[in-house]
């Protein structure tokens, strides 16, 4: 075990939990006042829920040897999971490897809840939180990263572009289809632009945590991880910028904050495998994808994915996955492979197989977790509490109050 790679990881760790907050305050900031409150605790809570549920049984289920579609029973309770390094690293405990990846199942939840503000439940949202982060999100991951059959099939994803973007990119994008249209969807508009400017800018900056501890160690590969996503989350921002400008002849702060996101979500897979020249097209497509999907895309299907799960998390992992089959080369990383730009179409086709069957994989349980849900507790809140705001009816308090 090795003094320096562990406090890496610890610091990674710490910045990748800092996420999960700048989500609450990114979505808050851009639904209506009445809303604030729910909107920022639907993805708060699940570093509450989820943290337990993974010291419990999720890590075990994601991680350890089981089968090719999930993990078994060996860390149950965390059993056997100590400071002794684990199978995934020679150079750092294992417990810090088990809080690295918590990190990643927590986030994944946040996120979704940008598909469902100000209309669902939230004891809805609690309940599915438990079944989803069970029934999805440790299947998917141990597909991808704990030896299941994408990983033996050689799919690539450096950091999450299957595993946390396109799954709940695509989460998002079901249950908002299925709650139905927010009555005021037609006049919605961010209430507080500098909240999510804040929390858009520590996701960014724990975003760095997120990427580059992936690597789990001080390398060669972490470096180039670390430049990728500094140049592909600013590339994202000229990407959006310039699609937003031909659109509507303005540049936004808030499309300059989603082009940063978009960014950094197309690069996610495929960091630890492409060059940094590659990664600043990665991220220019990323941004401008991604306004597609969030202003084009939504708007043509007529669903109301209220903060754009789908459209930013969704859409970005999709060419993210899509960008590592055409882009990556084994001169940045030998555990890589080579792309359809450096002479191999079968990396291309393996990711194409990991992202479809992701989407219909996680849709279809989804959507029978939030059927089977919805016959106990009705997912969506009340026309009246709706009308009235979830903060006071729900919660029973406010996020701003008049001064006398």
């Amino acid at each position: 075990m090795q003094m320096a790679d562990s406090v890496f990881m610890f610091l990674a760790t710490m910045m990748v939990w800092l996420m999960t907050p700048g989500i609450a305050l990114f979505y808050g900031g851009m639904v209506k006042s009445k809303n604030v409150l729910n909107t920022a605790m639907h993805s708060y809570m699940p570093l509450a829920v989820i943290s337990i549920l993974w010291v419990l049984v999720g890590y075990s289920l994601s991680f350890s040897t089981g089968n090719a579609l999930l993990g078994g029973l060996d860390w149950v309770g965390l059993k056997d999971v100590g400071f002794a390094p684990g199978p995934y690293s020679e150079t750092i405990p294992h417990s810090l490897f088990m809080l690295f990846q918590m990190t990643f199942a927590v986030l994944t939840v946040s996120i979704i809840a940008g598909g469902i503000a100000e209309r669902m439940k939230f004891s809805a949202f609690l309940i599915f939180t438990i079944l989803w982060s069970l029934l999805v999100y440790a299947p998917v991951a141990h597909w991808v990263w704990g030896g299941g059959w994408l990983a033996q099939l050689g799919t690539l994803d450096f950091a999450g572009g299957n595993v946390v973007h396109i799954s709940s990119g695509v989460a998002g994008l079901v249950l908002a289809i299925m709650l139905g249209k927010r009555k005021e969807s037609g006049d919605s508009a961010p209430h507080n632009l500098p909240l999510t400017f804040l929390g858009g800018s520590l996701i960014w900056f724990g975003w760095y945590g997120f990427n580059v501890g992936s690597a789990l160690t001080i390398n060669a590969v972490a470096m180039t991880v670390f430049v990728n996503t500094a140049v592909a989350a600013a590339a994202g921002i000229i990407g959006w910028l310039i699609v937003e400008y031909m659109a509507n002849k303005k540049a936004t702060l808030l499309g300059a904050v989603s082009g940063a996101i978009s960014g950094l979500v197309a690069i996610t897979p495929a960091c630890g495998f492409v060059t940094p020249a590659s990664s600043i097209i990665i991220g220019i497509v990323g941004g401008a994808v991604c306004f597609w999907g969030v202003f084009f895309l939504k708007d043509k299907l007529g669903y109301d994915d209220a903060l754009d799960a789908f459209g930013l998390h969704g859409i970005g992992g999709t060419w993210g996955g899509i960008a590592t089959g055409l882009f990556a080369t084994t001169s940045v990383n030998e555990a890589g492979g080579n792309g359809l730009f450096y002479g191999d179409f079968n990396l291309l086709w393996k990711q194409l197989v990991a992202i479809v069957a992701t989407y219909i994989f996680v849709a279809v349980v989804t959507y029978v977790i939030a059927k089977v849900i919805n016959v106990f507790v009705p997912l969506r809140v009340s026309e009246e509490d709706e009308s009235m705001g979830l903060d006071l009816t729900l919660h029973g308090e406010k996020a701003y109050h008049e001064s006398i």
